[in-house]
């Protein structure tokens, strides 16, 4: 079908204008004022943004974790995300210890194919790293178009690989043109820390928090960069939370290292105190936990200088009843909270809307970023003639109210309860086909596509 969008104020990460918007098929065909074509459908975007669909690079759909699943699968949490104005997802493909990545990517198609309905792609968390999985980690650059490699610092035993497979890992992936991606916290400390509150009766959600002070975060940051120099691979840290982590890689940049940061939408607007809920503060349990306010403060501030390139929600949601796995002991309450829907939104609202960021950066750090560090960079992450016609129509003064009872997400609960925010997404469009509208979702399951991505740069942004 074809499309026209008149009038709106089309935003990307440089420009901001009023224009018209067509579309033909799946791409953006034209671009400019008072546009002459006959299309299947007219929008009037008068007083409306218009900017490129949301991507967000960090997401667990149906994962495996402690004992349960995350309740959100390919259908359920690719169509929040489109509510939500996110047209493009990558979720995270674990590699059991002692398997292939072949097999483990093998179990992940069968979770999204013919369900997801929008585009999504994988990153490979590399659990278990030797000769034989070398071999994979260029088969999936060069054949799959999987080029990013997720690690991990802690969760000893299941998810960890050492400082030495780290290092190996990262000359393959430089080598052949992937990026390393890291949740970098330092794992024995917590463990150790863990153990202390256990033995001490130490068993609320508070400990979850206590567990995993600041050093363990700026710590495994610092010592990530330290191994990214080493070894001249690029690489990019998730969900960081913190003044400390983030000055950790601010210190490299005297060194001219570049590292790509993402941080979370929960980071950004809520913090520690939550946890003093009792059981409650189990709603927001999450790893890294929620900061302190000087931490927002030093994130906000991060972004506008150019040391956070990304906005993501490790959207990973649990039901009330397997949050009370951990009923009588933190460290058995399911790590992960629901954000999949409200990133954009609450992004607009408490950034655009309170003056923290500007227009283009709303679009830079939601999407563009994302689509140039990951390889998807024009085809998504903007409004130009050839891209995806991944495009929110996006009405900045209209103000509504969060809640588990309007939300998609599956899940019962909301971690922003009762919270007004201003802005909200009218409609969406993927590859040029009205994906949402009238607070209805038009496409099936199977409708998103896997998206193959390229080689990444070092000087991508």
């Amino acid at each position: 079908m074809s499309i026209l969008i008149k009038n709106g104020r089309v935003i990307t990460a440089s420009e901001s204008y009023i224009a018209d918007v067509y579309t033909e098929g799946e791409q953006i065909v034209a671009i400019g004022k008072n546009l002459n074509y006959k299309a299947d459908k007219v929008i009037d975007a008068t007083n409306k943004l218009v900017f490129p669909g949301g991507i967000d690079p960090h997401v667990h759909l149906d994962m495996p974790f402690m004992g349960t699943y995350s309740s959100d699968d390919y259908e359920t949490g690719t169509r929040a995300a489109l509510f939500g104005g996110t047209t493009m997802v990558i979720d995270f493909i674990l590699q059991t210890q002692g398997d292939t990545l072949h097999n483990a990517l093998k179990t992940w198609q069968q979770k999204s194919i013919g369900k997801a309905i929008g585009d999504y792609s994988y990153h490979m968390a590399v659990t278990d790293f030797n000769d034989d999985v070398a071999k994979e980690v260029v088969q999936f650059i060069e054949e799959e178009g999987i080029s990013s490699f997720k690690t991990f610092m802690a969760y000893k035993g299941a998810l960890m690989i050492d400082d030495g497979q780290m290092v190996q890992l990262m000359k393959v992936v430089e080598k052949h043109g992937g990026l390393v991606t890291v949740h970098a916290t330092n794992g024995d400390m917590i463990d150790s820390l863990i153990a202390k509150n256990r033995s001490e009766g130490n068993l609320s959600p508070l400990y979850h928090y206590l567990s995993q002070p600041e050093v363990t975060e700026a710590e495994a940051s610092g010592r990530f960069a330290d191994m990214l120099n080493y070894t001249d691979c690029p690489g990019y840290i998730v969900h960081m939370t913190c003044e400390g982590a983030l000055n950790a890689i601010r210190k490299a940049t005297q060194r001219n290292q570049k590292v790509f940061i993402e941080t979370c939408i929960q980071y950004l607007l809520l913090d520690a105190s939550l946890y003093e809920k009792g059981f409650e503060g189990a709603k927001w349990v999450m790893s890294p936990p929620l900061r302190e306010k000087k931490d927002q403060e030093a994130l906000w501030s991060g972004i506008n200088q150019g040391l956070i390139q990304v906005i993501g929600t490790d959207h990973c949601p649990f039901m009330l009843e397997q949050k009370k796995m951990g009923i009588n002991d933190f460290s058995k309450i399911p790590n992960g909270h629901p954000a999949i829907e409200h990133r954009m939104e609450l992004l607009y609202s408490e950034g655009v809307d309170h003056g923290k960021i500007s227009l283009t950066k709303y679009v830079e750090i939601s999407s563009t970023n994302a689509a140039k560090i990951f390889g998807m960079y024009p085809r998504k992450g903007t409004i130009a003639i050839g891209s995806d016609a991944d495009i929110v129509i996006f009405d900045p003064k209209k103000t509504h109210t969060i809640s588990k009872e309007t939300h998609h997400m599956n899940c019962d609960y909301s971690g922003y309860e009762g919270r007004k925010v201003t802005g909200k997404i009218e409609t969406v469009i993927l590859r040029g086909k009205i994906a949402i509208e009238n607070n209805a979702c038009k496409l099936k399951a199977g409708h998103g596509q896997f998206i193959a991505r390229s080689k990444t740069s070092k000087t991508v942004i």
